[in-house]
């Protein structure tokens, strides 16, 4: 059983829209397109998705070309960061180092790492308990994903290396079973 784990494509950034209600850009979208090659498999039966926009719009992308509907869960969500909104990238990065520096401790307000890890890993098992499953949802969560799968310590050196990343993952064993590969822009 091969499942894969994608993430949204890349966004327009607008600081005055909340984080959650951000659509793919032109670019997000293109990329997008990419995706039944790397994170649809011939065993794949359903496509789940997080609630916020973004992951809504990659996955409707996906679902589009290989003729099959989206469902959404919110527990696919990002890490909750509504305790700061958006932040300027330099001041998010130092923010999601710690977070991933510190998973015990809530960084700023922000969900704590170990807490979205046990939300993600839990959601996911519930998806995939009725066969292959693409995941479209957010790269922290995966990244909190993959050392699950992987058997190590949460670390920011399994993040994702860009929006619309993939990676695969057998269910019946929980093991990852690949790593992240960036969805090619059209």
């Amino acid at each position: 059983m091969v499942s894969s784990f994608l993430t949204h494509a890349e966004v327009v950034v607008d600081p005055a829209v909340p984080i959650g209600s951000w659509g793919l850009s032109p670019e997000g979208r293109c990329r997008a397109a990419q995706a039944p090659a790397l994170a649809w498999g011939p065993g794949d039966r359903r496509i789940v998705s997080s609630t916020e926009r973004k992951a809504v719009e990659t996955a409707e992308v996906l679902g589009a070309a290989v003729g099959t509907p989206v469902d959404r869960d919110p527990l696919l969500g990002e890490i909750d960061r509504s305790a700061t909104g958006y932040l300027p990238p330099a001041a998010f990065d130092a923010v999601v180092d710690a977070f991933f520096a510190e998973p015990e401790r809530s960084v700023r307000g922000w969900e704590r790492a170990v807490d979205a890890q046990a939300r993600i890993v839990r959601a996911v098992r519930a998806h995939c308990a009725a066969g292959d499953v693409t995941i479209v949802s957010h790269g922290a969560v995966g990244a909190l994903l993959l050392a699950h799968l992987r058997g190590v310590p949460i670390t920011r050196a399994l993040d994702q290396p860009g929006m619309g990343s993939v990676f695969s993952f057998d269910a019946t064993a929980w093991q990852a079973t690949g790593d992240w590969i960036r969805l090619p822009q059209h």
